[in-house]
């Protein structure tokens, strides 16, 4: 059955390996892999790393800044239940927004928290 963490994370990785296949739009794979992993403490932290290293690579200081406080945030308030549901986890959008969950990725997390992969 297994604990939604460890049901989530193959797609949280499969949304990473998009997004090293894809550097164009793999930014839009991080920000899928955030929505699948954000009620994880361990996927969440994960996805911000990635997201971190991503604008590191691409030179973008704002974007740097803002996933090393969101980085921050997903380690210390996840676990607690603080999370913006449906959030994308970009510096782009507000830390605290929730937005809506695509249906596909709904399913997903549905799946996951059912004790499913």
């Amino acid at each position: 059955m297994g604990n939604f963490a460890d049901n989530i994370r193959p797609y949280v990785d499969a949304e990473f390996a998009a997004a090293a296949r894809d550097p164009e739009h793999g930014f839009g794979h991080l920000e899928r892999a955030h929505v699948l992993g954000q009620a994880s403490t361990r996927e969440h932290v994960r996805v911000h790393w990635r997201m971190l290293c991503w604008d590191w690579h691409r030179r973008d200081v704002r974007g740097v800044y803002g996933q090393a406080f969101r980085l921050a945030g997903a380690a210390l308030l996840t676990f607690i239940g603080m999370v913006p549901h449906g959030n994308t986890g970009g510096s782009n959008v507000s830390a605290v927004r929730p937005m809506p969950i695509d249906p596909e990725l709904a399913a997903i997390i549905d799946k996951a928290r059912n004790g499913s992969r």
